[in-house]
């Protein structure tokens, strides 16, 4: 009777101990989820900000090259037959 009594008392000790662990690795969980969903939302800002300033970079450069600057010249003429091609197509379909 002895015996049973002890590993009554031994399982409920796991139990409380496995328990235990299960709340601490919830809360800690809890912690990853919302620095994972902060770190997420701070590379999508940093993402943007790349864009822009990519962006900010290639007007900068087109206007570099407008401006008489010799190199990126051909880049420049690139980019204004690509807008003078858009413009175009955007003509078209206002007339249709």
């Amino acid at each position: 009777m002895s015996n049973t009594i002890e590993a009554i008392h031994l399982l409920e000790v796991k139990l409380q101990n496995l328990l235990s662990n299960y709340e601490f690795l919830k809360k800690e969980n809890d912690i990853l989820l919302r620095e994972t969903t902060s770190l997420r939302h701070q590379l999508l800002e940093k993402e943007q900000l790349l864009s822009n300033q990519k962006k900010e970079y290639d007007l900068l450069k087109i206007a570099k090259t407008i401006e008489g600057s010799s190199t990126n010249t051909r880049e420049t003429k690139l980019k204004i037959n690509t807008l003078i091609r858009e413009i175009d197509k955007c003509i078209i379909q206002l007339n249709e």
